[in-house]
């Protein structure tokens, strides 16, 4: 979702092409929902909303267990609110590190009482295939719908959609969209997962799909 270098940039720096209200992108890149969390950066944008604001929130490509010495980014592993892990830093201290969806209900929560409107988005894919279809979501995506159920918003399944959308483009023209690694993809890539966004919140509930603007209305694909 990050605003990338221009060999590489998130989806969410197209977003606005479809919407007609302003966009303001606060992802960057390498966070985790614990990263985020800890360095502030929900608390910043609680701050600064009004009522009636629309929040996307997706994480997961960061929030992997990232082995014998802690990242800052790992969360513990189980979808539990109240699952913790106890793990060492570079430094020999032993922290405690709460669960995806603990970082997850947090932030929507603190969204919701500040009187903005949270949506809750799966990851995007990695460049993966498994017999010409994208290869499926890890558990972060199961983790995303669950967190949106657990506190009463949308969720929007990000991850099939662009599925969706890469499987009609196919593999071959999909590489094309993943320059430097198979996580973080092209402009025209980026487009793309717009796109897809856009076709999944067309197919929710929720009041955002109202300020969708023409070009939005006409992306492709159908509802899942």
């Amino acid at each position: 979702m990050a605003r990338g270098n221009g060999v590489t940039e998130g989806w969410g720096q197209y977003l606005q092409q479809f919407m007609t209200v302003p966009v303001s992108n606060h992802a960057l890149g390498g966070r985790s929902s614990r990263s985020f969390t800890e360095e502030g950066r929900f608390n910043a944008i609680v701050n600064q909303l009004r009522p009636g604001d629309y929040v996307v929130i997706a994480f997961g490509h960061n929030d992997g267990s990232a082995g014998a010495v802690d990242n800052g980014r790992q969360c513990a592993v189980g979808d539990g609110y109240d699952t913790t892990a106890t793990v060492r830093t570079s430094t020999g201290q032993s922290i405690v590190i709460h669960s995806f969806p603990y970082y997850m209900q947090n932030a929507v929560n603190a969204i919701k009482a500040k009187g903005g409107i949270p949506i809750v988005a799966s990851q995007t894919p990695r460049n993966g295939w498994t017999n010409g279809s994208i290869s499926p979501g890890n558990r972060f995506v199961g983790y995303a719908k669950l967190v949106a159920e657990r506190t009463g918003v949308t969720y929007i399944d990000h991850y099939a959609y662009v599925a969706q959308a890469y499987k009609r483009l196919g593999q071959s023209y999909v590489n094309t969209f993943y320059p430097n690694d198979p996580v973080h993809t092209s402009p025209a890539g980026a487009n793309v997962v717009a796109q897809a966004f856009v076709r999944g919140l067309l197919c929710s509930n929720n009041s955002l799909r109202s300020r969708v603007n023409g070009a939005g209305q006409n992306v492709p694909d159908r509802c899942l």
